[in-house]
């Protein structure tokens, strides 16, 4: 066999008092990861910036309110620069976690690029830092009044020392041809960083696997009671609790977790991890990878290429103006 490598999900939410607290938060892992030896560390979805669940933004059919708009922009203030530019102060603070640990970091991040906000995953190399990111290509149902959608241009696959790593965010997981993609560039360990708790996660997240025939790793934030004031989102209603409209589970955690690690035959490897934040870590071999597509390999010889074939525009669509 090859070499085995750790790497991990570390199940966290972001911090009710915004982004520099959440920051400090990760940071606060550094020894927990230093002595876990992991090589790869994933952080949930919107990690960084916040997701707000229960939120609509005051967003209605044909208006919207100045309330609403007001808490956009708080939300939009929460957001984080991405890039190595040096205003970019959060991925600089994740740098040097990477660098002192050792460990690779795909971290979910709510992007801003100018006035529009992007549900972000980032890459950063514990020796060259900053090495790429994945804008979330489809935002999910009223995700996409606040967050654009990202385009080819970043179906980002990076190398590292526990292999090539891609992947995708929350539920654009679910599309078959992204996921395609992805295996098409080599993918051997599949981030996944989400806020989806619920347990049929579990069965997508060992498709992934199964069907790539790669590692998953997926990260879930861990997010307390929906009417507990530790709620890491906005607070409003009586006494500063959050009252998530329509929400029938009050005894339920807003976000309950659920990160969880698969091998390339579809096995769970660790998790799924509920009810709590922490590191979840697991040992891999890549050679585990020849073995399992050996009957199965969907874009090499699985793959019926005389048949079906797959088009890609990689190319940005963002505006310049010259």
């Amino acid at each position: 066999m090859g070499e085995k490598k750790i790497v991990s999900a570390l199940q966290i939410g972001s911090s009710k008092e915004g982004t520099s607290d959440t920051i400090k938060k990760i940071l606060s892992y550094e020894n927990e990861i230093k002595e876990s030896g992991t090589s790869l560390v994933v952080i949930p979805e919107a990690t960084v910036g916040g997701y707000p669940i229960g939120s609509n933004f005051g967003s209605y059919v044909g208006y919207r309110t100045k309330s609403g708009r007001e808490e956009f922009k708080a939300y939009f203030e929460q957001s984080i620069k991405i890039g190595n530019e040096p205003e970019c102060k959060e991925i600089k603070l994740l740098e040097g976690l990477s660098k002192r640990t050792g460990a690779s970091l795909v971290v979910g991040c709510l992007e801003k690029d100018g006035y529009t906000l992007y549900c972000t995953m980032v890459f950063i190399d514990s020796q060259l830092g900053y090495i790429g990111k994945h804008r979330k290509l489809q935002p999910t149902a009223s995700e996409r009044l606040i967050w654009g959608q990202g385009d080819g241009s970043t179906l980002t696959v990076v190398d590292s020392p526990v292999g090539k790593l891609g992947g995708a965010i929350c539920w654009e997981n679910t599309l078959p041809l992204l996921r395609h993609t992805m295996y098409a560039k080599g993918v051997q360990v599949w981030c996944a960083p989400t806020v989806e708790d619920m347990p049929m996660w579990d069965t997508i997240m060992k498709n992934i696997a199964f069907e790539g025939r790669l590692f998953v790793v997926s990260a879930v934030q861990y997010v307390g009671n929906a009417t507990e004031a530790d709620c890491g989102i906005p607070l409003d209603g009586s006494e500063g609790k959050r009252i998530l409209p329509g929400w029938e589970f009050p005894d339920k955690a807003c976000i309950n977790g659920g990160s969880i690690i698969v091998d390339p035959f579809g096995n769970v490897l660790a998790g799924p991890l509920r009810g709590g934040e922490g590191l979840l870590s697991a040992e891999i071999d890549l050679d585990l990878i020849i073995e399992a597509k050996y009957d199965l390999d969907v874009v090499g010889h699985y793959s019926r290429g005389d048949v079906f074939q797959l088009t890609i525009n990689e190319q940005s669509n963002d505006v310049k103006f010259v």
